[in-house]
């Protein structure tokens, strides 16, 4: 309940206008405004009334929430965003989590198929912390087509950050295409950005051996 402070009659103290000794006659401003106080007083008294009803029910409110308050906060998963040191088990890890198929060559290097093209994921550097993607397109090429493929290769590099395009000429004189991503991750990677890096590495890789799919589409594909 509020607090109501009672005032003092209104008059002055020296009596006023038709007094003396301070003392108001009957019939006078002072008696009058009493009066009037004290209308304002009862009114008051209601209004507190209502106060109080209204905090009664305000209480009331909140004992009746009170019970759903002290039921224990859900519990939240914590995902752990640190970077770590990236090792091949962490990329076949990945591999896995994705559906991808893969294998492991004589030398431990990761690898798999995407698309009929071969791809490996390698790790170098003293602490492995260099990850590259490395894609070779599923079709060699003669050595006459070396140059027009050299310009396409400089081309996508110019124009694009990834992949890295280039070729190889094997000792049978045939050309090889090949694509590769290569982070430097010396200070590590959390898993989501672990698998930006190498979904980065096969999908651009992709992309561009489609376009060389397109710039010499494959005669056994086509009907005789």
């Amino acid at each position: 309940m509020g607090h109501f402070e009672w005032r003092r009659p209104f008059g002055r103290r020296d009596g006023g206008p038709g007094s003396s000794d301070g003392r108001a006659r009957p019939g006078s401003r002072r008696l009058r405004r009493t009066r009037l106080d004290d209308e304002t007083a009862a009114r008051l008294g209601l209004d507190a009334v209502d106060a109080s009803a209204s905090q009664r029910t305000a209480d009331s409110a909140r004992s009746d929430a009170a019970p759903a308050l002290e039921h224990e906060p859900a519990q939240v998963a914590v995902v752990d965003l640190a970077p770590a040191p990236v090792d091949r088990a962490r990329v076949v890890d990945w591999l896995l989590a994705n559906g991808f198929s893969y294998f492991v060559d004589s030398e431990g290097d990761v690898g798999g198929l995407w698309q009929g093209r071969l791809f490996y994921f390698l790790l170098f550097g003293e602490h492995d912390e260099i990850v590259q993607v490395r894609g070779q397109w599923n079709r060699d090429i003669t050595i006459e087509r070396l140059e027009e493929v050299l310009e396409l290769c400089n081309e996508w590099n110019a124009e694009r950050i990834w992949p890295k395009a280039y070729t190889r000429v094997r000792d049978n004189g045939l050309v090889q295409v090949y694509t590769e991503v290569t982070v430097d991750l010396e200070f590590g990677a959390n898993d989501d950005q672990l698998g930006d890096v190498l979904q980065c590495g096969l999908s651009t890789a992709s992309v561009f051996f489609d376009s060389l799919d397109d710039a010499y589409p494959d005669p056994l594909r086509s009907a005789p």
